[in-house]
């Protein structure tokens, strides 16, 4: 089960149709690693990403997008993933692509964390940018590492 909460209306102000983007995107995602489970996301603004940075990582900014993978529980939630609008917005802006699409890929980037994924080494990012472009393909959404699609980093840390 995809559980989505949108706790701040500037997102679907900007993106009437956010909480269909986002649930496909998950959905992509688990269905690609033939994950079983839920997820929780949600979706709020830089003060709540900036907090939830804050108090679990100790790195008081804000960030695009944090994800939170649960312990083992009999439910088989798999986690929670964050993510802060104004940063959301000004990196789609930045990088010269829609809105809906960088939404789209940063909730499968924090799908995938969920799913045990990282970029911390090279290999690593590699191979979890792969997966990334692979989901987004199917959904209609463009590379987001290419040129063409904005100026882009790997998404700040989960």
């Amino acid at each position: 089960m995809i559980d989505i909460e949108v706790e701040v209306a500037a997102w679907t102000d900007a993106l009437p149709e956010a909480e269909e983007l986002v649930r496909l995107a998950a959905e992509a995602a688990l269905a690609r690693e033939d994950a079983g489970g839920g997820v929780t996301i949600l979706l709020t603004d830089d003060a709540s990403v900036r907090e939830l940075n804050d108090r679990f990582r100790g790195k008081d900014s804000a960030t695009n997008v944090l994800s939170f993978p649960a312990p083992p529980n009999p439910e088989d939630h798999l986690g929670d993933v964050a993510l802060a609008y104004g940063v959301c917005a000004r990196e789609a802006a930045e990088q010269g692509k829609p809105l809906g699409h960088h939404l789209q890929h940063l909730t499968v980037h924090g799908v995938l964390h969920l799913l045990g994924y990282d970029h911390i080494g090279d290999d690593e990012a590699e191979a979890m940018e792969g997966l990334e472009r692979a989901v987004l393909a199917g959904l209609g959404v463009p590379d987001p590492y290419a040129a063409g699609e904005g100026e882009h980093e790997r998404p700040r840390p989960f």
